[in-house]
């Protein structure tokens, strides 16, 4: 226990998930300890790490919700109602996320809502922030970690009641999990990276607004998102050889005017040719483990625990919703950590299995299921039947980001569903071909 019979937390990362998880833990009361690897991101002259827009939903407005910061940062979202879909002739087509009730998705700057969580954590008493600190090595036997300070390479030992890893798909704390009795790890690579453009301010409001903008492309699709200054974050997600066969400017402009001819004139082509030459396209991760603890005082939450693609858009929503749910079993448990972080791993895994599967199948749909009739016809069905049936068919996107719904159900959900259109389909079919037999009987006879 930490001084005055106060638990002690030590949060390693301070990133989204681990400032967020850091906040939960001081509101509990508990002396918290944050060490992130990186210099203070708001008072760094250029940030570091990815700067990929964020759509927030609602398992991540949840859990803002519930540290009272959720008005603060929808203030500085945008909310996009759904879709824009960009064919090769620059023609688009707007398909809401929710047709019934109108709910939306908040496009979110990450450095923004990053600095915002980091302010607030500031705010608790019982907090402590280390930047340039990077834990190094882990002893589950004498639960201690080792930190160097990077300005100073001094090495520092920590104990705490509860070690919490957020450090991200490349964990340092998950490294050392790795090495203990039946933990379970894999990762896989998709064979796609992505890079980022920019549509420049003075060009943004030539695009729809309040929409998420996709130009789907069967094998790859781009991506934007709109900002508060007005620009657009683009993102160009395509296959690492496809990235590679453009090897100048006249090769990328004949491939954007032929690929995304509408895009052009909004990003600008010396733009284009800048940002896509500057850096190379980076690698996009899943990662899957079990249990996210070890012993009584170690915990994985976020990309630690469960990395994912971010075609569903939920990554960030489920660490968010990890460092809700750790609480709310922390609340149910009064506080017995031991109990509560072998309660999170249970209830958590197959959640968030089901969701790095989904994310996967999402980046299929995106790019190439959109433009097919079968996908128009299916969320035709879909969105008939929830209007019929509000509370019993609840289509798979609306489970996912407008609901709590744990995500297993929500695939769960969407396999009966599927169930039921094959029997409706199959009673459609026999139908008809039984008015087509007696028609013809009637005809010969």
């Amino acid at each position: 226990m930490g001084s005055n019979n106060v638990n002690s937390v030590i949060v390693v990362g301070g990133g989204l998930v681990g400032s967020l998880c850091a906040i939960f833990m001081a509101k509990r009361g508990y002396h918290v300890t944050l060490f992130e690897f990186r210099e203070d991101i708001r008072t760094a002259k250029f940030a570091r790490g990815r700067s990929i827009n964020m759509a927030l939903s609602n398992r991540g407005r949840n859990a803002l919700r519930a540290v009272g910061i959720e008005n603060m940062i929808l203030e500085s979202a945008i909310p996009m109602k759904g879709r824009l879909l960009h064919d090769l002739k620059g023609r688009t087509t707007s398909v809401p996320y929710d047709a019934l009730t109108g709910q939306c998705i908040y496009s979110i700057s990450r450095n923004y809502l990053n600095n915002v969580l980091l302010t607030e954590l500031e705010k608790y008493p019982n907090v402590k922030i280390f930047f340039n600190h990077k834990l190094i090595s882990v002893s589950f036997e004498d639960e201690r970690i080792s930190v160097i300070n990077l300005k100073t390479q001094e090495i520092e030992t920590h104990q705490a009641d509860l070690i919490i890893g957020a450090d991200g798909a490349y964990s340092t704390l998950r490294r050392y999990m790795q090495q203990t009795p039946l933990f379970e790890y894999s990762q896989t690579y998709i064979q796609h990276g992505y890079l980022e453009l920019v549509i420049p301010p003075e060009n943004g409001p030539k695009m729809t607004l309040n929409h998420l903008h996709i130009w789907p492309r069967g094998q790859f699709m781009m991506i934007a998102l709109p900002n508060k200054d007005n620009s657009w974050t683009v993102t160009l997600f395509m296959p690492f050889a496809k990235f590679e066969s453009l090897r100048n400017a006249s090769e990328l402009k004949d491939f954007f005017y032929n690929t995304f001819p509408d895009a052009v004139p909004l990003i600008g082509e010396n733009l284009l040719v800048n940002d896509f030459f500057k850096v190379k396209p980076s690698a996009l991760v899943s990662v899957k483990c079990k249990p996210y603890h070890v012993g009584g005082k170690f915990l994985l939450i976020g990309d630690a625990a469960h990395a994912m693609v971010p075609f569903y858009g939920q990554g960030m929503n489920a660490g968010f919703e990890d460092c809700f749910i750790l609480d709310s079993i922390l609340e149910r448990r009064s506080n017995d950590i031991s109990g509560s972080i072998e309660d999170f791993s249970r209830e958590r895994v197959e959640d968030a299995y089901a969701i790095c599967e989904l994310a996967m199948y999402n980046y299929v749909e995106m790019r190439d299921l959109v433009t097919r009739s079968s996908y128009r016809l299916r969320k035709f069905f879909d969105d008939v039947l929830f209007k019929c049936m509000k509370e019993k068919w609840i289509p798979l996107y609306n489970s996912v980001t407008f609901s709590n719904i744990g995500y297993k159900k929500c695939v769960e959900n969407r396999k009966w569903q599927n169930k039921i259109i094959q029997k409706f389909i199959w009673t459609i079919g026999l139908g008809t071909s039984a008015l087509l037999a007696y028609g013809l009987r009637i005809c010969l006879y």
